[in-house]
């Protein structure tokens, strides 16, 4: 259902967090595949990634450039874009399933979604929970902390990844706020690809 893409320059540990939470959903036959678009790390994050079964795709090509690769590369018809390190809530793949369904089943493909922003973790205090629903409240753009889950259509239609200094953020914007959907589920912990 998902090929889920991951951009990496030396992000081993980041990788592991992110590749770990994944596991479940590949099991459960959400996630077909996990391509890494690696930017020449000089640790072990290739690695890590052939060991856990990812496809490895190795370029010293600006970010947008990777990202595109990576997208083309995919086999499902719909991408889920993860910073490494990212770490979504359990509950994401039931979300993103229904999510992906129900786009299907209204033919609605022209729409995105992106999690929830900044989870404090399992057990949160109210007060965090509070601050953290204010945050997002306020928070008028989508950032690529959140994932982008787009399906393949809407990706080539906005023409992928721009070539610029924040291709991430470039696609956000030309998916738009109008074509974005926002998960409840939430995620945590992602880190600059690099």
């Amino acid at each position: 259902m998902l090929s889920v893409v991951i951009p990496t320059r030396d992000h081993e540990r980041a990788l592991v967090r992110t590749l770990a939470v994944l596991v479940g959903a590949a099991v459960a036959g959400a996630v077909r595949e996990v391509i890494v678009a690696e930017g020449g790390s000089s640790d072990e994050t290739a690695k890590v990634a052939e060991i856990a079964g990812c496809t490895v795709l190795v370029s010293d090509a600006p970010l947008g450039v990777r990202l595109r690769a990576a997208a083309a590369a995919a086999r499902a018809s719909w991408l889920l874009f993860l910073r490494p390190g990212t770490m979504p809530e359990t509950a994401w793949v039931e979300e993103a399933t229904r999510f992906v369904e129900d786009a299907e089943r209204r033919g609605t493909l022209e729409l995105a979604a992106v999690f929830r922003a900044e989870t404090l973790g399992a057990v949160p205090s109210l007060g965090g929970q509070a601050m953290a629903l204010l945050r997002e409240a306020v928070r008028r753009r989508p950032s690529p902390d959140q994932g982008l889950l787009i399906s393949r259509r809407l990706y080539d239609s906005v023409g992928g990844h721009p070539d610029s200094d924040d291709p991430e953020t470039g696609l956000l914007a030309r998916v738009g706020p109008r074509r974005l959907v926002r998960l409840r589920s939430g995620v945590s912990g992602a880190e600059p690809p690099g």
